[in-house]
């Protein structure tokens, strides 16, 4: 068992480690590969693949069988690490990086579903910091590894070092994990996945372009909204008709799944629009370098492996879980209200405490959402629960980016206009993001605007941000603790304990 989940959270990291590493060569890839007006889809295509293909690797899992499925989604990864590595050019690798990006749709569905086979949810909550601590690793270790990769051994590597990690993962999970084969005569929801991918693709594009490549009231974001939302109608009245639908409509007559994708989302809203403006505001107002703003992050990351862990522990020691997402969507609320506090005035220290207790809130729900999804369906629909619980969190980080961003780039723009006049707009017409470069090239009076601008845009992003989680704890109101699966005999239940155990025995 321990051999099978260090395999998992290898392939895990394979997932989250992607991203991040890549941030940071960026710059690299396009000085020698040129295309800097296709920069955006290097990270588009990847995560656009990823979302879309996250539902249909967990319906292939429940039809034929985890470890099979699991073990495909590996080699199309790292297939698409060999790719990208070997690109000539920005076109060949936006492609290759949608080939890795279909391959890392399914490694995060494949190692919540393949958990959630093998351990009842009474003691699924022991791994929960396992995979927290995989998270935080990422997200801190992410930007130093990318760069010093790219510094040393050139940015492909950045690529290629998914290899002996998958390698490892591949071995591992081959020889030692064991699980019941299974060969579905059903055919698979074609209809339903192509409608579903359109869907998903016009979401993921409308946030991603949506006030940055296009104004929100132009014709190809109308479109695309068009676009999506007759799809997913399409989606949804088809799944209704279809034999072996790709997303069961029954699993949201449970009250509780259905409350676990809401709160999913907005965990996945507010999550990475922390993790994306809290390193802007760090090096931009508290004048941190890229990578002091990483290691900056550690009080929201460190609390939020912490209480992940505490929170699994006394799950699966007491059977209840209802506590958590109440306690943590009270967390994610104060806690993002403080951080709207933060001006040009707020210590690294202050900034540490209020990023802790956002920290707090999510490690309260980040493996919860999963573990109470997961209890709440049949164990056919297991990679189906998994999946979708995925995928919501994807899209609601897919909005949180596009919505804060907006509100934080109009806020931005706005202050800037007031404070520095023409020579503000003219500083943030491009981008209201600057990097380090740029900001130290401007004169005093400009970057002093500059500063209180960007409080002023984190200000507007995490008050929206508190205003969202709101609505987590409202859902987590309406929590039913519904007894986990697995969780053991309750008193009085002796007799029937001690003859299930002669029974196991003599099995």
């Amino acid at each position: 068992m321990r051999v099978v989940l260090l395999a998992l959270m290898i392939a895990m990291m394979l997932a989250m480690l992607d991203n991040m590493i890549i941030g940071t060569a960026m710059p690299t890839i396009v000085g020698e590969l040129g295309g800097l007006e296709h920069l955006s889809w290097v990270v588009t295509s990847y995560t656009l693949a990823t979302a879309a293909s996250t539902p249909i690797w967990g319906k292939l899992g429940d039809l034929y069988g985890r470890k099979g499925v699991f073990l495909s989604s590996i080699v199309l990864f790292l297939i698409g690490s060999v790719l990208s590595g070997m690109a000539q050019d920005m076109g060949q690798l936006i492609a290759f990086r949608a080939v890795q990006g279909l391959g890392a749709g399914g490694l995060m569905v494949g190692v919540m579903a393949i958990i959630g086979d093998l351990i009842p949810p009474r003691e699924r909550g022991k791994y929960q910091g396992m995979m927290a601590g995989v998270m935080a690793l990422a997200m801190i270790g992410g930007p130093l590894v990318g760069g010093t990769i790219t510094d040393h051994w050139g940015w492909r590597w950045t690529f290629y070092i998914n290899l002996p990690l998958g390698a490892v993962a591949l071995v591992a999970i081959s020889a030692v994990l064991h699980l019941p084969k299974k060969r579905s005569e059903a055919r698979i929801d074609y209809l339903g996945a192509a409608l579903l991918t359109v869907g998903i693709t016009a979401i993921v594009l409308v946030t991603t372009w949506g006030g940055t490549e296009y104004a929100w009231t132009s014709a190809v974001i109308m479109e695309l909204i068009g676009i999506g939302v007759a799809a997913l109608v399409g989606f949804v009245f088809w799944q209704t008709r279809a034999a072996e639908p790709i997303l069961p409509l029954h699993i949201f007559r449970s009250l509780n799944f259905t409350l676990m994708s809401v709160i999913g989302f907005i965990v996945g809203f507010v999550m990475f629009g922390a993790t994306l403006f809290l390193p802007l505001y760090q090096q931009s107002v508290q004048g941190a370098s890229a990578t002091n703003s990483g290691l900056l992050l550690l009080p929201m990351l460190g609390a939020m492996l912490v209480t992940s862990m505490v929170a699994g522990r006394v799950t699966t020691q007491t059977g209840r879980y209802k506590v958590f997402p109440l306690l943590g969507g009270a967390l994610l609320v104060v806690g993002l209200y403080l951080l709207s506090l933060m001006d040009t005035e707020t210590s690294r220290l202050t900034s540490g405490v209020y990023m802790a207790v956002v920290g707090l809130g999510m490690g309260c729900l980040m493996q919860i959402t999963m573990l109470v999804a997961q209890n709440s369906v049949e164990m056919k629909d297991m990679g189906v629960a998994s999946s979708s619980t995925t995928l919501f969190r994807t899209l609601g980080s897919s909005f949180g980016v596009a919505i804060m961003g907006a509100l934080f780039n109009h806020r931005v723009q706005d202050v800037m206009a007031e404070r520095a006049g023409a020579l503000g707009s003219q500083v943030t017409e491009q981008s209201a993001q600057l990097d380090a470069v740029s900001l130290a090239k401007l004169p005093e009076a400009a970057r002093e605007a500059y500063q209180h601008a960007v409080s002023a845009g984190t200000h507007g992003a995490f008050l929206l941000g508190a205003a969202v989680a709101v609505v987590a704890l409202i859902a987590a109101v309406f929590v039913k603790e519904v007894p986990l699966k697995g969780a053991g005999p309750q008193k009085g239940d002796a007799g029937a304990a001690e003859a299930r155990a002669q029974v196991s025995e003599a099995v």
